[in-house]
């Protein structure tokens, strides 16, 4: 379970990254301590190797202070110099034998002394040694196994080293002669433990602090995506009509719950339509059945004359064909609904196509009474000519059987917009307010008694829709009660078609 939980997930990377980030800022601060605590304890090793190196030298104690040259390497201040020039370099680089000081006890100024004093707490030690090996002076404090430094060539420079739990600093002079300063370590390196140890309590206690507060923040953040998917849990299980609260709309999580709202309506208007049209079909077979039943039932009653029998049987039969009607009208729904229905395109012309469906639906106008009147301007498409034919004739048959005794159809072709127009205008009863939006709805009939007795289904314009989406157009009504309504449709010109 913890490993599928979006909180735990979060709440670990959160520690993870505390853990890394507190661990190299410690890390950072300790080396910081410990560099500038070795910092100084070797400025003051350097300062007090210049003292103990003047005075082997002889020259006069150094002054301390800020402008003073270090590790005695300034002007006058190299070898036995006098008057602050260079002697004479000495032949095969050894000093006359009268030069050759020998060892004697270092007589330090009380300046020199006082860097050496041992009643301080971490007090410095020295040693100095005559060139060879030979110690001249150590101070009391020093400890017993402090060896000779090697020395490399003629090195002058100052060094640094750490023995066991003491930090020295040694010097060699340009005669040999060497001295060594130094001080333990020992409560340097306790401070710094110390240091250490609060670092890691600190640390901890800012995880701690950091790791609540992820948790506080990951449960906040976490807590609307669980309304979320208990309220979706809800409503795929028992209520579509129940909708996901939105605290703000603005933020991620609101724009989330405003899709699955928008699509729990769409799946309960689409329930809905799919009760409806259930309940719509089987209404509609329910007639025809009952039609195809009552007369089967009546002329089995009792004997009856070919005539007759005849008469039931083509009752039947217009029954049956109505049924057909019905059928393959849900059939080709269902396709469009499933994307199953492949339109095979191919240019044709509009106008021809428009006046082939005229010439064909007009013997049913004459008979109704209805004139049709086109002006057909050449209208390039792409399309499916079966398919473009049904939908025309199925507005002309709408406009026949809606329009008023010698009343007329107007049907019109043309261009505009890069777009090819279709649009059939009847003088018929009009459409009311009420029917306009859900004229292309499934099963809809405006006058419903009058469709009934027509024997007309309700599916022809939800037919014709699907087929002007399928070819990417459009189709639209106007009416005015009373005056006729305009059905007009709209198709991509052969360039522009889908």
């Amino acid at each position: 379970m913890f490993a599928h939980s979006i909180r735990w997930r979060l709440q670990l990377w959160l520690a993870f990254l505390l853990v890394c980030v507190m661990s190299g800022f410690g890390i950072t601060v300790y080396q910081l301590k410990r560099i500038d605590q070795f910092s100084q304890i070797d400025e003051e090793l350097e300062i007090r190797i210049d003292a103990l190196d003047r005075a082997v030298r002889g020259g006069p104690p150094a002054g301390f202070g800020p402008g003073r040259p270090p590790f005695g390497r300034g002007p006058g201040r190299s070898g036995f110099e006098e008057g602050g020039r260079r002697p004479p370099p000495f032949r095969d680089g050894a000093p006359p034998p009268l030069m050759r000081p020998k060892p004697v006890d270092l007589r330090l100024s009380p300046e020199v002394t006082g860097l050496f004093d041992e009643s301080r707490t971490n007090s410095f030690y020295f040693l100095a040694w005559y060139r060879g090996g030979t110690l001249i002076q150590q101070a009391t404090n020093a400890p017993a196994d402090v060896s000779f430094p090697e020395r490399l060539g003629r090195d002058t420079q100052t060094h640094l080293r750490t023995r066991d739990s003491f930090r020295e600093a040694y010097h060699f002079t340009e005669m040999g002669d060497c001295v060594l300063a130094g001080r333990s370590i020992t409560a340097d390196w306790q401070a710094l433990h110390r240091f250490a140890w609060w670092l890691l309590a600190a640390g901890g206690a800012v995880l701690a602090l950091g790791i609540g507060g992820g948790r506080r923040l990951t449960t906040r953040a976490i807590r609307p995506i669980e309304e979320i998917s208990a309220a979706a849990r809800r409503i795929s299980e028992s209520n579509l009509s129940e909708r996901i609260g939105v605290k703000d709309p603005k933020n991620e999580l609101g724009r989330l719950a405003g899709v699955l709202n928008s699509t729990f309506a769409r799946l309960e208007a689409a329930f809905a339509q799919q009760k409806q049209f259930t309940a719509d079909a089987s209404h509609e077979l329910r007639t025809p059945l009952t039609v195809l039943i009552s007369e089967a039932q009546t002329t089995l009653a009792r004997e009856r004359s070919a005539a007759e029998y005849r008469e039931t049987i083509e009752a039947c039969l217009d029954t049956a064909q109505q049924m057909r009607r019905l059928t393959e009208s849900l059939l080709e729904l269902a396709r469009f609904d499933a994307g199953q229905e492949h339109l095979q395109r191919a240019p044709l012309e509009l106008a021809e196509t428009t006046r082939a469906c005229v010439d064909l639906i007009r013997p049913l106008a004459e008979q109704r009474g209805v004139s049709i009147h086109c002006e057909l301007t050449p209208a390039k498409v792409s399309g499916h000519a079966d398919r473009l034919a049904q939908v025309i004739t199925n507005l002309l048959t709408n406009a026949i059987h809606y329009n008023r005794p010698d009343g007329e159809i107007r049907v019109t072709t043309r261009i505009e917009n890069s777009a090819a127009i279709l649009c059939v205008s009847d003088s018929g009863i009009g459409i009311s307010a009420e029917d306009l939006p859900h004229i292309f709805e499934r099963f809809y009939r405006g006058d419903k008694s009058r469709s009934a007795a027509a024997g007309r289904t309700g599916l022809g314009l939800a037919i014709s829709k699907a087929i002007m989406e399928a070819h990417g157009g459009t189709i639209e009504a106007s009416s005015e009660p009373g005056a006729g309504s305009t059905f007009t449709v709209s198709l991509p010109t052969g360039s522009n078609a889908v």
